[in-house]
């Protein structure tokens, strides 16, 4: 056998089995897309869809949070710690909440997420660990002032005005009712000031 009919039919050969990879690979990519399911995210359920800060509140700055708690308190700044479960109705509803909090004192307040997961058990926790204040249930807001202080520990969807007049006494701002209203522009918003 001449060596060019050789490599001729080498070359048929590889050329047949890369036919033949190709087609199969087709094929369960066509299974793969067929066997899908749709991907609903659904904030009136309790099934684990992602973070809830990234999925339900759109604010994926949250998590994992910036500082631990007991760098915050070791550095006397505010704090809140936001108790949460990612496959529970209630934290998927009140993440909104949480986001709104940090648009407002994100940069005055250690916001800190604290999925109850992964809070390592224990017989007792230290003051400046996020167990030391879990209650059993989410959602869970504590707050602490400047001194490490808890001024609201609170289970359920607690309203934001509520966490609101709790800090502006910790910055010693007035009370709603007696400011201004504060709103933030949307992102998209247009400006005509700003396009002159």
């Amino acid at each position: 056998m001449s060596s060019i009919k050789w490599l001729f039919l080498q070359t048929k050969k590889i050329n047949n089995w890369q036919q033949l990879i190709s087609k199969c690979l087709l094929l369960l990519i066509c299974l793969l897309i067929i066997g899908m399911q749709p991907a609903f995210a659904g904030m009136q359920d309790d099934r684990y869809e992602g973070n809830i800060f990234v999925v339900f509140a759109g604010n994926g700055s949250l998590v994992p949070p910036r500082q631990t708690l007991a760098k915050t308190l070791a550095d006397h700044k505010p704090a809140m710690l936001a108790f949460y479960l990612d496959d529970s109705k209630d934290c998927k509803q009140y993440a909104v909440y949480i986001s709104q909090t940090q648009a407002f004192y994100g940069k005055a307040v250690e916001i800190i997420p604290v999925s109850v997961d992964s809070i390592p058990p224990k017989e007792n926790y230290e003051p400046t660990e996020p167990g030391y204040y879990y209650s059993g249930g989410v959602p869970q807001v504590v707050l602490f002032d400047k001194s490490g202080e808890v001024i609201l520990n609170k289970k359920g969807q607690v309203p934001f005005e509520e966490i609101d007049d709790k800090f502006r006494e910790v910055f010693d701002l007035l009370p709603r009712d007696e400011s201004i209203e504060f709103k933030q522009r949307a992102f998209n918003e247009y400006s005509s000031e700003l396009s002159q």
